[in-house]
């Protein structure tokens, strides 16, 4: 059984011009859409994601796919969206 990890601090992370950095790699602070993450974390009154260092770069082709407080969206019809290439292989399996 897998274990789930604990609440993530910045412990010892060091703010500099570039972004905040941590463990060698420098954060950039959350976008917009993170609001509402269980992952961003606040360091000095601003939030960082310790999971992706540029969580803008993560939205930018649709929902980032570490945030927790989204769900995969319902098309028109009322189905979830598939992905195209497993749908094709699932019907040559003939699911």
């Amino acid at each position: 059984m897998a274990k789930k990890k604990g609440i993530v601090t910045l412990e010892g992370a060091v703010k500099t011009a570039e972004g905040l950095s941590y463990k060698g790699v420098i954060l950039e602070p959350v976008v917009e859409k993170c609001e509402g993450c269980d992952r961003s974390v606040s360091f000095e009154d601003t939030d960082y994601c310790p999971t992706y260092a540029q969580p803008a770069r993560k939205w930018a082709h649709g929902v980032c796919n570490f945030a927790t407080h989204v769900r995969a969206e319902v098309d028109k019809a009322g189905k979830v969206k598939v992905n195209p290439l497993k749908a094709s292989k699932r019907a040559a399996r003939g699911r």
